[in-house]
């Protein structure tokens, strides 16, 4: 192998090495990764298949091609296939005629309109788990070798890294929304009327943003902020909290104090800090006469804007002690009335736009 081939295949695997340590998005890394082997290895096609704990199957994580959509839908058994014997024997192979292989499962190129003539395929490992199995298909030029077995070993062990450190990174998520979700519930526990309300909350809120085109970090940023929208009512009296009826200016003013109460509650959390600003700012007013800190227009977080819509129609259309709730239609018109005072019109038009689509529901 010549000099300048063997720098270019090590430029690459440095890059995805960076890519590895600079993000923890399974899906981009395992993207990338890919691209990567079908350059190093001058393949037509890759694929990643990584192994269902529960069913023992593998099934297509990445697969490139016009159509390699379609292997999402297959499902191999460990011994099932080229990628399947890899699997179940946990041995890498060189198939460079797979059309006189036994082994070799045509239902996928049928299902993906591909025609594989060859295979390079390799277990991807974390210690002695088995996370899947990583193939280059199709060496554009003669066949693959054993400088290409080495080449997409290396590579597998990359991703296996990344794999497993995405799925504690995941596992990590999880546990972090599933405490705050159980926060917020435990506050809820307090006043009996206002069961589910931060779920609906939260779902409201996520339709509005994705309906408005918000990206994938500010989607999450704003789920833990409605998630956490009303923790600040833990430091609100009980006689406030829970009264039956309308409060007067001296008990309004008490639970007004609840959105600031929140962010200084959160504020020691580093996660949080792209979250305070929804928590704190989810009751002021478009016109400049909310609270905590009579932010108005697009001084309001984004974020806060839009938990403001959405908790304010779940408030409108839910019973309390002292009232019933509002028709959806009527909460609407609300909306509309208050649009450009209370909320921004650019949030309300899009609340309104997204139930028209079927993306809200009560």
């Amino acid at each position: 192998m010549n000099y300048e081939k063997k720098l270019k295949q090590l430029e690459v695997l440095l890059k995805v090495s960076s890519l590895i340590n600079s993000t923890l998005d399974p899906s981009e890394i395992q993207r990338r990764t890919i691209e990567a082997l079908t350059t190093l290895l001058e393949a037509e096609a890759g694929s990643l298949l990584l192994l269902d704990e529960e069913t023992e199957e593998l099934y297509f994580e990445v697969a490139t091609g016009d159509k390699g959509q379609n292997l999402k839908e297959i499902r191999l058994k460990k011994g099932e296939g080229i990628a399947g014997t890899v699997a179940g024997s946990g041995k890498p192979l060189i198939i460079n005629d797979a059309a006189s292989d036994p082994r070799f499962f045509k239902k996928a190129d049928e299902k993906s309109g591909f025609v594989t003539r060859s295979i390079i395929c390799v277990p991807v490992r974390s210690k002695d788990k088995l996370l899947g199995v990583l193939q280059g298909i199709n060496k554009k030029e003669g066949v693959f070798t054993e400088d290409d077995m080495e080449l997409t070993r290396s590579l597998a062990d990359q991703v296996a890294m990344a794999v497993e450190n995405a799925h504690l990174y995941s596992e990590l998520k999880e546990t972090f929304y599933s405490t705050t979700e159980a926060l917020a519930e435990m506050i809820e526990l307090r006043d009996p009327y206002t069961g589910g309300h931060t779920k609906r909350v939260m779902n409201f809120s996520l339709a509005i943003a994705r309906y408005m085109g918000v990206d994938k970090e500010g989607l999450e940023q704003l789920k833990l902020a409605a998630i956490l929208h009303d923790v600040g009512k833990i430091g609100v009296a009980d006689s406030v909290l829970l009264k039956p009826g309308r409060l007067d200016d001296e008990e309004y003013e008490k639970m007004s104090k609840h959105p600031a109460y929140g962010s200084d509650v959160l504020q020691n959390i580093k996660r949080l800090k792209n979250v305070l600003p929804g928590v704190r700012s989810h009751h002021e007013r478009y016109d400049g006469n909310g609270y905590p800190d009579k932010l108005s227009n697009g001084d309001i977080p984004m974020s806060a804007r839009i938990i403001s819509v959405a908790d304010t129609f779940d408030a409108m259309t839910s019973d309390r002690p002292y009232r019933k709730g509002l028709s959806v239609d009527k909460a609407f018109d609300e909306l509309n009335r208050c649009s450009g005072s209370q909320f921004d019109p650019e949030i309300v038009r899009a609340f309104l736009d997204a139930w028209e689509e079927g993306e809200i529901k009560v």
